[in-house]
């Protein structure tokens, strides 16, 4: 008997530890049922020709289920299925589907659905098919940098205009917060931010944390403060960032809603172009501090903010390193050469009616993060999984290849668009060590 013979018919005790252990992991949740989707490689990672198989183990009251009946698809992610069908798994735990041995880099996923009483459960698994070799379909227009550079010119001419809002109620025993309201790439455009700063006189070093996609108010990073380092967290939308939550929902469904898609046809007044100098007057501002020791900058963040912190390091070289988490607006053309492409998936099956038109299309190469990364010279700390379903992770590995600087991947498979606190630990002690020497 075979290997995969025996996979395929009998579930070994380590097998079954194996996939226990990723229930317990994967799972987030206190739901009744558990379904959990693992490819039958430990680390998820196939060389292109592999064959790959996918296990589905399916829980109640964390024991395996067993007759559990199951629905399924395989395809590659945020595409049609290559596969769909049922199986019914005697002990609760087996492979579903036909092997695959896909041709070319990118990711293959794997769902699967079971419903009882009434209640449906999903889960999914992502393998991922030399991750290393997946290059962006997006193109790097000729006068990428005379445009950037040229934005940033004329962006630099607009006085900061800075103005301090003390926030007392914010303010601990080591750290003093603010709002910052600061002047962006034109004038009467603002942005805003908290600031929390050491207390203590001296010099610091700073962070510049940017922000995910969405609109909301923010808090600050004042825990890293208390620690000795100068923090600014920005919005992008030229709004306060300390009003009610109300006020927020209501211009996520109105005034703001898609924002990511506004004036995408025309390069000097896409909603992207005052956001990415934003972030440039925002290390301006830092630079301003008389706290700030003039050198030591990071730029953080993740998904929206993830896609901000690698386009800020390109743009701006006073900065000295970045974390990235699973960034947005990455290789955002793959939808049009038949692969998943980043978020907010403007070209995608849906959109594409309206947004895949010429000059679209062609904007999109300014501000896609592939033509960014190439010109990253900075430490970089990265981290993901396989599973997201917001930022394909076929995107961003398609940035990420690009980037030539040095960089750490702290990978865990079993994420999706979320991340384990070992991860945020990780993150923090890596930015610690790249700005307190």
């Amino acid at each position: 008997m075979n290997r995969l013979t025996f996979l395929r018919t009998f579930i070994s005790a380590f097998a079954l530890l194996f996939f226990l252990q990723a229930v317990y992991s994967q799972s987030r949740s206190s739901q009744l049922i558990q379904v959990v989707v693992s490819p039958d490689k430990p680390d998820w990672t196939y060389a292109v020709g592999e064959e790959v198989h996918f296990f589905v183990t399916v829980l109640r009251h964390q024991a395996l289920m067993e007759s559990a009946e199951v629905s399924y698809t395989i395809g590659l992610e945020k595409m049609q299925p290559m596969q769909s069908g049922k199986a019914t798994l005697k002990i609760g735990t087996g492979t579903v589907g036909e092997s695959l041995q896909p041709k070319e880099p990118g990711f293959l996923r794997c769902e699967a659905r079971i419903t009882v009483d009434g209640v449906e459960y999903r889960g999914i698994g992502t393998a991922a098919i030399a991750p290393e070799s997946i290059q962006p379909t997006q193109t790097l227009p000729d006068d990428f940098w005379n445009f950037w550079n040229a934005a940033k010119a004329e962006a630099a001419k607009v006085p900061m205009d800075a103005k301090l809002t003390l926030l007392p109620e914010r303010c601990t025993e080591k750290a003093d917060v603010y709002q910052v309201n600061i002047q962006n790439f034109e004038t009467g455009s603002r942005i805003y931010g908290i600031l929390a700063k050491p207390k203590k006189a001296g010099k610091y070093p700073a962070v510049l944390q940017v922000p995910g996609a969405g609109i909301r108010p923010y808090a600050g990073i004042v825990d890293l403060a208390e620690q000795g380092i100068i923090t600014l967290q920005i919005g992008i939308h030229g709004i306060p960032v300390t009003y009610e939550t109300g006020l927020y929902n209501d211009l996520r469904a109105s005034a703001l809603k898609n924002y990511q898609f506004f004036n995408l046809d025309d390069r000097d007044k896409y909603y992207y172009k005052r956001v990415y100098l934003g972030c440039v007057r925002a290390v301006d501002y830092l630079f301003s501090l008389p706290e700030f020791d003039g050198s030591n900058l990071a730029v953080w963040g993740g998904s929206q903010g993830g896609a901000l912190a690698i386009v800020t390091a390109a743009l701006d070289n006073r900065v000295k390193s970045l974390v990235s988490l699973y960034p947005a607006l990455c290789d955002v053309t793959g939808y049009l050469h038949g692969r998943a492409g980043g978020w907010p998936h403007m070209f995608n099956e849906y959109n594409a009616p309206f947004m895949a038109k010429d000059e679209k299309i062609k904007v999109s190469a300014y501000y896609d993060v592939v033509n960014f990364a190439k010109s990253v010279k900075v430490p970089g700390f990265y981290t993901w999984g396989y599973n997201d379903e917001t930022c394909p992770p076929t995107s961003y590995y398609a940035a990420y290849n690009q980037i030539n600087a040095p960089k750490e991947l702290y990978l865990v498979q079993e994420t999706g668009h979320w991340t384990f606190p070992e991860q945020q630990t990780k993150i923090t002690a890596w930015l610690l060590a790249q700005l307190v020497k």
